[in-house]
């Protein structure tokens, strides 16, 4: 049952991004970023969640909402989050009060249509091969995107991990955010329950979504922020999840 339930989300993910991603590649061309991002990108990522609890049994609880700044408040904000699944990339950007904006690798501008679509977003594509030019542009480009309103969206671990694990917590994110004078705000979430990474299957059950206060970059070492980040994620995320990580401290 789980895979029919699986196929039916992805057949539909597959079959609206197509008309979807053509009628935003349309807009962007007449219309300001931020109206095709609320009239385009929001109801499809939004529709993704929703095809995926009503149909796939994957339903989500939030914690900690009212620590997201409101939609009058211009605060630079990033948001970093814990990365166990594809879960998370469509949630984020479908519930925030401000259009978000992603750091990703310039190579997933070639997917047909979903990389099309993200290139018109006006968000931040890098190539990870080039460090310093690499970085120089983030800290440009994620400067003017949040003075326009937009938030930065930073994975810490770069990459997803296995649900009970803890990847590299890496520093861009908070050395950013002190470059800024942004504001960061550490989110544990585990979609690893429901949506393994690598995995085109859904595991009916709950992801929890827990939001931590927004913490303010000012005066702070990007290095030791991070920590403080890695330190609240990680301990919510045993408090969340505390099965996964029995699991993966006795070695089972």
């Amino acid at each position: 049952m789980n895979v029919i339930r699986s196929t039916l989300v992805f057949t539909w993910l597959v079959l609206s991004l197509i008309p979807c991603g053509i009628a935003l590649l349309i807009a962007s061309l007449f219309l300001k970023d931020e109206k095709v991002w609320w009239w385009f990108a929001v109801p499809w990522l939004s529709g993704v969640v929703e095809a995926a609890r009503l149909i796939g049994g994957v339903r989500y609880r939030l914690h900690g909402e009212e620590n997201l700044p409101g939609a009058n408040d211009m605060r630079r904000v990033i948001l970093c989050p814990k990365h166990q699944s594809t879960w998370e990339t469509f949630f984020f950007p479908s519930m925030t009060s401000h259009p978000l904006a992603f750091v990703f690798k310039k190579e997933l501008l070639r997917i047909p249509f979903f990389g099309w679509s993200i290139g018109a977003l006006n968000m931040i594509h890098i190539d990870r091969s080039k460090g310093k030019e690499a970085w120089n542009k983030v800290a440009e480009q994620g400067r003017v995107l949040m003075d326009r309103g937009k938030w930065m969206i930073m994975f810490p671990e770069g990459t997803r991990t296995e649900r009970g694990s803890k990847g590299v917590y890496k520093a861009g994110a908070t050395r950013l955010a002190v470059a800024t004078g942004a504001y960061v705000i550490p989110i544990a979430v585990t979609s690893g329950r429901c949506w393994p990474r690598r995995s085109f299957s859904f595991i009916p059950g709950v992801i929890d979504v827990s939001i931590g206060e927004p913490v303010s970059a000012q005066g702070r070492e990007p290095g030791e922020l991070m920590d403080e980040v890695e330190r609240w994620i990680e301990a919510e995320m045993r408090r969340l999840d505390p099965e996964a990580y029995k699991k993966s401290e006795s070695g089972e």
